[in-house]
């Protein structure tokens, strides 16, 4: 199988200051900023997949899956304690993030499709 690396095998977080370290404002906003900047390019990278899954799936009729969403909120909220992220912030996320990226992954199914 060929592929390439992903993205997010490149990524480089810029320095900032660890949150336990800061003493201003300004040091709490650089270290969101860059982290910030590090979630687009991740995001992006998902963003490929969902344009992958277009791509492949066979049928619109199998864009929306409730089972698998149900699968990847579990896996987050199973990653989000150890990792130390509150579960009141990760599962609104991802519901969110899943809900955009199954419109995303509509919208590229039926355009990659309109011809």
């Amino acid at each position: 199988m060929c592929w390439s690396a992903p993205l997010s095998d490149k990524i480089r977080i810029d320095a900032r200051v660890a949150p336990e370290g800061c003493t201003s404002m300004a040091e709490v906003r650089q270290g969101v900023d860059a982290l910030d900047r590090t979630l687009v390019i991740l995001l992006a990278e998902r963003q490929r997949y969902m344009d992958a899954a277009a791509r492949i799936k066979p049928s619109r009729d199998v864009v929306h899956d409730d089972a698998r969403i149900e699968d990847v909120v579990a896996k987050v909220l199973a990653a989000a304690g150890p990792a130390g992220l509150s579960r009141d912030i990760a599962e609104p996320v991802w519901r969110t993030l899943i809900d955009r990226c199954i419109a995303h992954e509509f919208q590229t199914w039926d355009r990659t499709r309109q011809d």
